[in-house]
């Protein structure tokens, strides 16, 4: 009789809590090239959400396990003539899908199969919280930063959300790069958390203008790189503040996190600032970043992020763990809007104990 696992499925499109079911499923064998991975430990990220709910830049084909970012857990067997990895080796899986196909392995079960060239090993030392978390959040601060801006030691850079993960994670990257960083956010309160992380400015939009701010701040030759992952009218606004030749980089509409309707989903950019400023504005995705990369460059950057971890330049904020059964309060986690931790779906029964 083949082995059985416990999965977390959607059977169609909708709320979260309405379409996920918690099933028996048989364990998946792995193909050539590929390792079965008993899944510890995986994060539920708002984009997880998104996709179930039909609101994402891809969705999978019906039913669908859920989770479709990152995990970690062990190397429990080998497809045929496949290396690169060993049986019991901890790892990371970058489990990030290829856009815009359909196939997603889904990270809310308790084995996956994976290409050899999305895992990345990760030593006992760090924790089952930090490791699941290693493959989006720190990887999307290091590549807004150091690929898709290039930002150089002195250079400013601004940025909205400071105080989401990614927000934080930049400003401790931008501080160990010796990078100058100007960070927006919309709580008073914010402000000296982000400054005692390291934050060189910080604008409230609260109660401060956010383009005469910027203007005062860097002065005549302003600030000619920014992230944003807020977009509607302060995307608009950090656009406006630009330097003339500057780029924006937009990673996210938090802005617009509740809205269904796509044609609501925008970046009111003023043409004349735009154009007489001769600025670039582009996204980013990291769906399709690993889409378009080789499995060597993607490994290269993960490992990267990985050495950043582990020598403590970046910190990742501990999760919450909830074990599978009890999901439906782990997602109800996710989405308030102050959750402080983030919520992890624990798979095993902690025979590691690292981070307990």
């Amino acid at each position: 009789m083949p082995r059985s696992m416990r999965a977390l499925v959607a059977g169609r499109v909708g709320e979260p809590a309405d379409v996920l079911r918690l099933e028996s499923r048989p364990v998946p064998a792995p193909a050539a090239g590929q390792a079965l991975v008993r899944v510890r430990a995986t994060p539920i990220h708002a984009s997880d959400l998104h996709v179930l709910r039909g609101r994402y830049g891809f969705s999978p084909a019906f039913p669908a396990v859920g989770g479709h970012m990152e995990c970690v857990g062990r190397v429990e067997a080998l497809g045929p003539d496949t290396a690169g990895v060993e049986v019991g080796e901890r790892v990371v899986v970058a489990a990030v899908p290829a856009v815009p196909g359909p196939e997603v392995a889904g990270t809310w079960q308790e084995h996956l199969v994976a290409d050899v060239g999305r895992l990345l090993p990760v030593p006992d030392r760090l924790s089952d919280s930090s490791a699941c978390q290693l493959a989006v959040n720190p990887l999307t601060a290091l590549l807004l930063v150091t690929r898709a801006l290039d930002v150089r030691p002195g250079e400013w850079l601004m940025q909205t959300a400071a105080g989401s993960t990614v927000g934080r994670l930049v400003v401790q990257l931008s501080r160990h790069l010796g990078v100058r960083t100007i960070n927006v956010v919309r709580r008073r309160d914010a402000v000296e958390e982000i400054t005692a992380l390291g934050g060189d400015e910080v604008v409230c939009t609260a109660d401060e203008d956010l383009v005469r701010r910027v203007a005062e701040i860097a002065g005549p030759d302003g600030v000619r790189k920014a992230v944003d992952c807020v977009a509607g009218p302060v995307g608009a606004q950090v656009s406006q503040a630009l330097a003339p030749g500057g780029e924006l980089v937009v990673y996210g509409a938090l802005s617009t996190h509740r809205q269904t309707d796509p044609a609501a989903l925008t970046i009111p950019l003023p043409a004349h600032s735009v154009i007489y400023g001769t600025k670039t504005v582009r996204g980013f995705w990291l769906n399709r970043w690993f889409a378009t990369t080789s499995p060597e460059d993607v490994l290269r950057a993960l490992s990267e992020v990985r050495a950043l971890v582990l020598d403590g330049v970046l910190s990742i904020p501990e999760g919450r763990p909830f074990p599978l059964e009890r999901f439906a309060e782990a997602i109800s986690l996710a989405e308030q809007p102050a959750r402080g931790a983030k919520p992890l779906l624990v798979l095993e029964d902690g025979r590691e104990g690292n981070d307990r």
